[in-house]
């Protein structure tokens, strides 16, 4: 292994690197997108059981707001349910938007990765080339050991990339699916608590 990493040259670091990266987004993106941790089933009713006996105090609404990013949009709604309907689709929107913008972190990243890797091969390729072709002009093709180093970091960079480039693209579209199926089932169930309160209706927040 170490001796086709030092044949493809030190552009093998940097892909190296990115293979690394891909791995450790992989594995975070999977830990951190648990639709159960997220969108809780059930957890509407809980809210909406809240209500309708009246228990629906500051220390829920700052329970239900630790308790997942569903949460976290629904208390928003709550608290600024008094204030009409308009006003409190306005708050989950806002915090719909924070909750998205945490649920896409490193998503960009992958992307990159999964671009530049290629172009990161192809490097390795252009340079390998010159090597060889830098040898040709220079010793003739005689010399079989400098040829067959340049064609292997031509080749051996190439490889390395798509081998990055190709999981990073695949988890890049899984996690984006992802967070797009997790966004839909949360703003239903925000449009669900709307309309169940309807514009006219409010929900006093019991102090603590």
């Amino acid at each position: 292994m170490l001796e086709i990493v030092s044949a493809g040259g030190w552009l093998m670091l940097p892909i190296i690197l990115c293979s690394i990266a891909v791995i450790a987004i992989g594995i975070e993106r999977y830990w951190t997108l648990n639709s159960k941790k997220i969108a809780p089933r059930g957890l509407l009713a809980q809210v909406w059981g809240w209500i309708k006996s009246n228990q629906l105090d500051a220390a829920r609404l700052k329970e239900l707001k630790q308790s997942s990013e569903l949460g976290k949009i629904l208390a928003a709604g709550l608290s600024n349910s008094r204030h009409g309907r308009d006003v409190m689709k306005d708050s989950i929107e806002e915090a719909a938007s924070q909750v998205v913008h945490d649920l896409e972190r490193y998503l960009g990243a992958l992307g990159t990765i999964a671009a530049v890797s290629p172009l990161l091969g192809l490097l390795g390729t252009v340079l390998g080339m010159i090597k060889v072709f830098t040898a040709i002009m220079m010793q003739g093709t005689g010399n079989a050991a400098v040829l067959a180093g340049g064609i292997s970091e031509a080749l051996i960079t190439t490889a390395a990339g798509l081998c990055v480039a190709i999981p990073a693209m695949i988890l890049h579209r899984f996690y984006t699916r992802k967070v797009d199926g997790l966004v839909v089932t949360m703003e239903q169930e925000a449009v669900k608590l709307v309309d169940a309160l309807h514009s006219e209706r409010r929900v006093d927040v019991k102090a603590a």
